[in-house]
């Protein structure tokens, strides 16, 4: 039986046939070829914070990408160019903290790594140009950048990548301070790319987006530890 992997779902205006702007729980369909190629049952997740039951038939969960989290989750306050979702922050930070709380396998993915930075106590930067004086982590709109990641010797993900250090990534903010997580991977800019939790089973968050290439080292090692005996019936 394949492993069933929660992947959290964007809320933006859609359209479709014969309809326009309507507001929709999606995700680039990417993510879930991605689990699928790993092995894995993709099952999304789109926002809801009455409660976090839905980790008691997930095997493993990932973060996925999208707008900018609330600065008043880590004490800041929103700059101009800040644009956030608080459903989708209300609703994954639960579901992140239950997750982790279970020990289920966790995959964040740029947005999805801030929010797990977020929820152990960490502080985001809001807009990069402004503290590395560059645009090349989001170079232009549906642009992805390029970058060469240094990583951790001896890390989770240093593991997975061996000596592939580049990576594709589209985002504005970036992790600042890590909270309880440990940072593994760097951009050469010294942006942060990587973050663990070695105290967990799996708990990595990569800034890049290995979906977008089906990266099944990075989905593989998730759908691996998702498939563990007893991950989700042990926990009840």
């Amino acid at each position: 039986m394949r492993p069933v992997i929660g992947i959290t779902t964007y809320v933006e205006p859609a359209s479709w046939a014969v309809w326009h702007d309507l507001t929709s729980a999606l995700v680039p369909y990417d993510y879930v070829a991605a689990v699928t190629d790993a092995g894995g049952r993709a099952v999304l997740l789109p926002p809801d914070d009455l409660d976090a039951d839905v980790v008691r038939v997930l095997d493993g969960l990932v973060l996925s990408g999208g707008a900018d989290v609330d600065p008043e989750l880590y004490g800041a306050q929103a700059e101009p160019l800040t644009d956030t979702r608080p459903d989708r922050d209300s609703g994954e930070l639960l579901l992140a903290r239950a997750a982790l709380e279970r020990d289920l396998p966790v995959l964040g993915i740029c947005r999805g790594m801030q929010l797990l930075a977020v929820a152990a106590g960490g502080v985001l930067h809001q807009h990069l140009p402004d503290v590395f004086g560059h645009e090349r982590h989001r170079p232009a709109p549906a642009v992805y950048g390029r970058q060469e990641v240094s990583f951790v010797a001896g890390s989770r993900i240093a593991a997975l990548m061996g000596d592939d250090r580049a990576v594709r990534c589209y985002h504005h903010q970036g992790v600042a301070e890590a909270g309880s997580l440990v940072v593994t991977g760097w951009a050469d800019d010294g942006c942060v790319e990587a973050v663990e939790d070695p105290r967990r089973r799996f708990v990595l968050g990569v800034q890049w987006h290995p979906e977008v290439v089906r990266d099944k080292r990075l989905f593989g090692a998730l759908t691996a530890a998702a498939s563990e005996p007893g991950v989700r019936h042990s926990m009840g």
